[in-house]
């Protein structure tokens, strides 16, 4: 078992990227009648706390969610993002921070549905314990699996609903990460292939990463987006996250102009040196996709 844990990372720049982009993309849905599901394969434990031991051993949220927070002049999928982590934290204060699963609840209605994958021990045992706070609607939305979310997900795979969004996330501490990622997207694109997939990847000094980028590129879909945020230099050893990358496959077709206004925003406000910056691709292809599935 990894040591990953969620708490150390909570509100950094890499989860504002994708937080932005997760709060845009579930509005989206919502502007549909039809309901839909919405599967973590990585969930962690849902809320943290931004003065735990754990979080205040990096305090990374203050080089990500914490350089937005008293900002006036946010683009408007950040303000959007912004105003969802502003209602944990109803007096002012930056205490408490909502993971990918938080967020999705804040948004689904009494009709759409969550699914949540969470292997560590201690992760799930307060995913668990911080649902049971969330009241009875929630749980009866929520269902947890302590299942690997690689494997999981395409059980789950197509929805009842046929719309739904899949985010996955691993830590990608083990290498091998990289590649299950892209067989499992592989997979749940024969089984969904008009889902909604979003999935986030480090910018680290590894080949695997850069290359499953590349794999996701050429993949025979409607079409993706692809955007990363680099705040700082990479380190000469490789270590150490100098940004990440957010990969979709079926992307909401309002993303790609709200990320062109919040792209060039999130690399000046969040950059640690002069080697910040972004990227943003956006692609249709001409490849066919089950009629009998809806889109989106």
């Amino acid at each position: 078992m990894f040591s990953y844990r969620h708490a150390f990372h909570a509100g950094n720049h890499a989860d504002v990227l994708k937080h932005a982009i997760l709060v845009h993309t579930l509005d989206y849905f919502n502007k549909k009648d039809a309901p839909y599901w919405v599967i973590d394969t990585h969930a962690g434990a849902g809320l943290y706390s931004l003065d735990s031991d754990w979080a205040a051993k990096t305090s990374e949220f203050a080089d990500g969610i914490g350089r937005l927070w008293e900002a006036k002049d946010l683009p408007p999928l950040l303000a959007d993002y912004v105003a969802r982590i502003r209602d944990y934290n109803t007096n002012g204060r930056l205490r408490r921070y909502p993971g990918s699963p938080w967020l999705t609840l804040d948004a689904l209605r009494p009709s759409d549905r969550l699914r949540l994958f969470e292997m560590h021990p201690t992760e799930i045992d307060t995913l668990v314990g911080n649902l049971e706070h969330q009241g009875r609607a929630a749980q009866r939305q929520t269902t947890i699996y302590g299942d690997d979310g690689f494997e999981g997900v395409k059980a789950l795979l197509p929805p009842p609903t046929r719309r739904g969004m899949v985010l996955i996330d691993p830590s990608y501490e083990d290498k091998h990460d990289y590649r299950r990622t892209l067989l499992t997207v592989k997979e749940c694109i024969k089984r969904f292939a008009t889902g909604t997939y979003a999935i986030w990847y480090p910018l680290v000094q590894r080949r695997e990463a850069s290359e499953m980028a590349r794999h996701f590129e050429n993949l025979k879909v409607k079409s993706w987006l692809h955007a990363t945020l680099t705040v700082k230099k990479a380190t000469i050893d490789g270590y150490g996250l100098h940004g990440s990358g957010m990969f979709l496959i079926n992307p909401p077709w309002t993303l790609h102009d709200a990320l062109k206004k919040a792209m060039p925003y999130l690399a000046r406000e969040l950059a640690q040196d002069e080697r910040a910056g972004f990227t943003l691709q956006y692609r249709e292809n001409p490849f066919p996709v089950p009629k009998k599935q809806s889109d989106d």
